[in-house]
């Protein structure tokens, strides 16, 4: 009997310090996404605005789908009289890429009717479709030729901009830090502006959920 109670106590113990474990798990995940404003509804495209193209964009189970026509959907805001703008920040994103797909995520850019956006930086979504430079590149800058992510299966972009430095993050692996050189000049340099999303071409079909931003200092 005495054996008995002293193995219900281990495992009440050990009961008990599992559920302090995930206490602590759960209130660091909690930490992790302090000071992060959501981007996207996960019901519509409030907030967004879509250039040429516009019936590239869908809405399709939480998640926000480009597949279609060349097309890029800026993040706008709220107020459309008064455009979203981020200098220095910290932005997440869950992606899922469809086989041979490529898209971009574009910071420090502003709309633009129509074209490739000129403004700003575009970070690479594309983990096997013909063109070579894969995810987490800052495209036409640093490349990255090895796929850090799988298609069909939902990976976490992360991009931090914080004075010159740009670091590009897949799945908690850093994939480059760029930091701008000084004296950098012309439309396609840091400075500030919003978010846009690639719709590249209609081979490509790619989708995008919980996309979230912090303001940095």
């Amino acid at each position: 009997m005495a054996y008995a109670r002293s193995g219900s106590a281990v495992r009440w113990l050990a009961g008990l310090l599992l559920a302090g474990l995930v206490f602590v798990g759960r209130a660091r995940a909690a930490d992790d996404e302090q000071g992060f404003e959501s981007l996207f509804d996960g019901s519509s495209l409030a907030g967004w605005r879509a250039n040429e193209n516009p019936g590239s964009w869908s809405v399709v189970n939480g998640s926000i789908v480009c597949h279609g026509e060349r097309s890029h959907l800026f993040y706008v805001g709220a107020d459309p009289k008064k455009p979203a703008t981020f200098k220095n920040f910290h932005v997440k994103a869950e992606v899922m890429t469809k086989p041979v797909a490529n898209s971009g995520f574009f910071i420090h850019t502003v709309f633009q009717p129509d074209g490739w956006p000129e403004h700003g930086y575009e970070v690479q979504v594309n983990n096997s479709q013909g063109d070579p430079v894969r995810t987490g590149s800052i495209y036409n800058v640093v490349k990255n030729f090895n796929p850090p992510a799988k298609d069909d299966t939902w990976f976490i972009l992360e991009v931090i901009v914080n004075g010159k430095s740009v670091t590009t993050i897949v799945d908690g692996k850093r994939i480059f830090e760029f930091v701008e050189p000084e004296g950098t000049s012309g439309k396609r340099r840091l400075s500030e502006g919003t978010f846009a999303l690639q719709a590249h071409d209609p081979g490509s079909e790619v989708h995008y959920r919980k996309l979230r931003v912090k303001r940095l200092p």
